[in-house]
């Protein structure tokens, strides 16, 4: 379990959890401090306060010698973990080459494009895995050239198409995990209502690639289709999405991939909290646009600030059962327009 976090604790951890935020002013005690990180590495935000506390100087650290080695501890971790992404992408991009040259139309989805596309600092946001994205009807190829490039299957090959996720292990290197996808939907009960696959984001790209309201919608459906907004950086994915929507057209495109995806319930219910959460006005401003029927209303109640804090906090079991009762919501809500 966390350490507890008292309501101005939360604030500050949300603050060090914002890449473009200044670092709120004020030194924090060495036992805050300490469960500030415990917090930050569980929501996967720690490279972004690590590079806040370095950019702010040592010299205004607690001088504490438990705080010093717990944090000079992180740093290595951290510097392994940015290393672990790096040798990630490399096998992604030899597995692209190898697809490419196979006639297997696919694409990246997610970790590095996020944090080459979204972040200031591409090592604000590590990853654990590379995820590729192919049509359906081309995961059998797509299979056959990843065991080709040294990888095994990890997954259960049934339960895999049930999926449309097939994980990888590297034979040499079992750390290197590979997801392969046919849909960012996993669930097969939500599929029939929201599906982001292949073809779609490309109709959302249009003559681009990876532009704004594609990163967005991969965020908004990698926070609440993938997961359940089990940590925060789902929801600083989205932040940085939604500061990248840089015109009314990017936004209007966001809008109606939503439509076309099916996923307006999501998009209301991430937007709002994840403007909540930092106090990003355009996040509430579109997350508005979409017309709040009783499942949007639900959601808005049982997904807040409490419940993505309170993941493992004492209160875990609230935050438990607050988004065990939104994937229900999500399995039970009807497609239709939504949008004003």
């Amino acid at each position: 379990m966390l350490p507890q976090l008292t309501p101005a604790d939360e604030k500050l951890l949300l603050n060090y959890a914002d890449p473009d935020a200044p670092t709120a002013s004020g030194d924090p005690a060495a036992k805050t401090l300490s469960a500030l990180l415990v917090n930050a590495e569980f929501h996967g935000v720690l490279p972004i306060m690590l590079r806040k506390l370095q950019e702010r100087g040592d010299a205004h650290l607690p001088e504490d010698p438990g705080l010093q080695e717990t944090l000079s501890g992180l740093r290595q971790k951290s510097t392994l973990i940015t290393g672990q992404s790096m040798l990630l992408q490399y096998h992604g991009d030899r597995i692209m080459k190898a697809l490419a040259a196979d006639g297997v139309p696919a694409r990246i989805v997610k970790g590095p494009v996020f944090a080459r596309m979204l972040y200031r600092h591409v090592a604000d946001r590590p990853f654990t895995d590379i995820d590729i994205l192919v049509e359906p009807a081309h995961l059998a190829d797509a299979n056959r050239v990843i065991a080709a490039c040294g990888f095994e299957l990890c997954s259960n090959e049934a339960q895999s198409h049930d999926l449309q996720e097939f994980k990888w292990l590297e034979k040499e290197n079992s750390s290197l995990l590979i997801e392969l996808h046919g849909d960012l939907v996993h669930d097969s009960g939500m599929r029939r209502r929201l599906s982001l696959g292949f073809g779609e984001l490309r109709t959302i790209d249009g003559d681009a690639t990876d532009t704004p309201a594609a990163l967005l919608t991969v965020a908004i459906v990698h926070a609440a289709g993938g997961h359940k907004f089990h940590r925060l950086q789902l929801c600083v994915d989205v932040l940085q999405g939604v500061r990248a929507l840089q015109s009314a057209d990017a936004e209007a495109r966001l809008l109606e991939a939503a439509r076309m995806t099916g996923i307006e319930l999501e998009l209301a219910t991430v937007l709002n909290v994840t403007g909540r959460l930092f106090d990003e006005r355009r996040a509430l401003d579109i997350a508005g646009r979409i017309k709040p029927d009783l499942g949007i209303r639900l959601a808005r109640r049982l997904i807040t600030r409490d419940t993505l804090l309170g993941v493992n906090s004492r209160n875990r079991m609230r935050s438990r059962l607050r988004r065990d009762a939104f994937r229900w919501i999500q399995r039970l809500a009807k497609a239709k327009p939504r949008f004003v």
